[in-house]
């Protein structure tokens, strides 16, 4: 019998950054390894991951991360770790790896121990094992883990719907559930992320019927925001498409190397011969497909709208289309975008959250994985806690106790001791990495303040010249301002703050010695305060002091 502890380090309480840590004694299971894009008050940032501390002091012990999927929520923060933990093993089925293939080159790197494995296919580990299911979602070769142990399975869903429809890579194996539930389920991580959605996510997560709408009440071009993330909706537009006379032309080369390569892997069914070229951008009857990705909404749009593409304008006859709903976080920027499509005489269509669902589970989709898997203790994972909450309540509802369900926040540890939850409490401590540009170190919680001040309150710089020999003010004090007051508007007020520090530098000059530090330390607090009790703004001070 064995010592089980579950916990996250990121992924609770939060929509992305998932990231779940099973440990089995002393071997260490870790699933997905995503990350989550920043919304527009974290200045700079691109995109927040884990703190992957836990994986470095613990890697020699840690059997391997386990990726449901190629969605960068689930996958995002791989390039991140293996630039630092290099021999950690990575297993994935062929769609992801081939993805994270792709971003390895991108960024120049080599890698041996990314690991290509197949769906209902065991890994064993000793005396545990992990048994990845297929199980629908947007993208193909989505698979949850089983984590087979002697006290019982541990499964993570990762995210998926029910949908019979679908075949091949995207199938779900309803059987493999059915029978990994009669084996025993000790945990089952469920995702949360449409816990309040009622019903099943199909047929509301199907887009053909709308795509079809457009296509046939519209005659200009129409050009098409994608995800290249959602593979089984671009097959929705590829499908009706065929069945019309329009050409489809793919701007943009990695949005072009992608729907090539679905295609060419069977993973997207459509005739290549229906996909034009640039020449054919012009063409009434074309199709126009763009890239819209998480990190950098809508950017590829704004540009063509803006007038700053070479190969295409918007004209009045064209219909733009956004093939997915827009997000909470990126509303502002759509709407804005939307504005300025109608000012050029465009047509804008776009597809409401509340009717177009993604492919994540609904109530029913949840109460069925529980009625197949069955398990003896609940733990809601992947959404906000809201959402967390109401999946608990669906679990409850479905006849399992209360005292069986666990709510827990990122680095919470769930303990299991002989396949029994355990009331002994314990906390990893655990962050989040704030990423800038290719850089995997953390940009840190003061180099977002001070932008946050920056964008805010502007700068001021106090400049001046000091002699080498006779400590002496050669020039200055020169004030220079960016975005805090208009200096030819405030020259009363610019000769104040040359005077105060004037004072200030004379004060902390003795025959021999400059205190240039208790100089910039008055500076900024004696202005600071000055700029507060005038302005109500406190712009960031920086002194700089030469000597000649």
């Amino acid at each position: 019998m064995s010592k089980i502890k579950i916990f996250s380090l990121g992924g609770l309480n939060e929509n992305g950054k998932n990231m779940y840590v099973v440990t089995v004694d002393k071997d260490i299971f870790i699933f997905d390894a995503g990350l989550k894009y920043a919304n527009e008050k974290m200045l700079g940032v691109d995109y927040i991951i884990p703190d992957y501390d836990f994986i470095k002091k613990n890697k020699k012990d840690i059997k391997g991360i386990f990726i449901t999927h190629g969605h960068d929520e689930n996958m995002g923060a791989v390039i991140d770790i293996i630039k630092e933990v290099k021999d950690i093993d990575i297993y994935s089925c062929k769609f992801t790896c081939d993805i994270i293939r792709r971003n390895l080159e991108d960024e120049g790197m080599t890698f041996n121990k990314l690991h290509e494995i197949l769906p209902h296919k065991s890994i064993s580990f000793g005396k545990n094992s992990v048994f990845p299911v297929l199980l629908t979602h947007s993208i193909p070769d989505n698979v949850g883990y089983v984590l087979n142990t002697e006290d019982g399975a541990i499964v993570y869903t990762g995210n998926y719907i029910f949908d019979s429809s679908l075949d091949g890579s995207y199938k779900t194996d309803i059987g493999k559930l059915a029978y990994i539930g009669k084996q025993g389920v000790l945990c089952l991580l469920n995702e949360s992320e449409y816990a309040d959605r009622p019903g099943f996510s199909v047929p509301r997560n199907r887009i053909s019927s709308k795509v079809r709408d457009i296509l046939m009440h519209n005659e200009g071009r129409i050009i098409v925001t994608v995800f290249t993330a959602h593979i089984s909706r671009i097959q929705e537009l590829l499908t009706e498409i065929e069945s019309t006379q329009r050409r489809v032309v793919i701007m943009g080369k990695k949005l072009q190397q992608m729907i090539n390569y679905v295609i060419d892997n069977g993973y997207v069914i459509f005739n290549k011969d229906r996909i034009g070229t640039l020449n054919n951008i012009s063409d009434k009857d074309a199709v126009i497909l763009i890239s819209n990705e998480n990190e950098k909404p809508f950017t590829n749009l704004e540009r063509i709208v803006n007038g700053y593409d070479k190969y295409i304008k918007i004209l009045p006859t064209d219909t733009v289309f956004y093939l997915d709903p827009v997000s909470v976080n990126n509303e502002r920027i759509a709407v804005k975008l939307s504005d300025d499509i109608a000012k050029l005489g465009s047509k804008v269509e776009s597809l409401s959250s509340k009717d177009y669902l993604l492919n994540h589970a609904s109530e029913e989709d949840l109460k069925l994985m529980i009625n197949l898997l069955n398990p003896k203790y609940y733990f809601p994972v992947s959404g906000e806690y809201r959402h967390m909450v109401n999946n608990a309540d669906i679990a409850n509802n479905m006849g399992i106790d209360k005292e069986n369900i666990i709510l827990k926040q990122n680095g919470e540890v769930a303990i299991f001791e002989n396949g029994v939850l355990s009331n002994e409490t314990e906390r990893i401590s655990i962050n989040e990495l704030l990423i800038d540009g290719n850089s995997t170190k953390d940009i840190g919680e003061l180099v977002l303040k001070d932008r946050e001040m920056l964008s805010e309150n502007g700068i001021v710089i106090v400049c001046a010249t000091l002699d080498k020999k006779t400590r002496k003010v050669l020039a200055g004090p020169e004030i220079l301002t960016r975005g805090f007051i208009y200096v030819k508007d405030n020259i009363e007020f610019i000769n104040q703050i040359k005077d105060m520090s004037s004072e200030i530098i004379n004060k902390n000059i003795s025959n021999n010695y400059v205190d240039y530090n208790k100089i910039k330390t008055d500076l900024r607090d004696v202005l600071g305060n000055f700029f507060y009790n005038e302005t109500e703004c406190k712009p960031m001070v920086i002194t700089v002091i030469n000597e000649i």
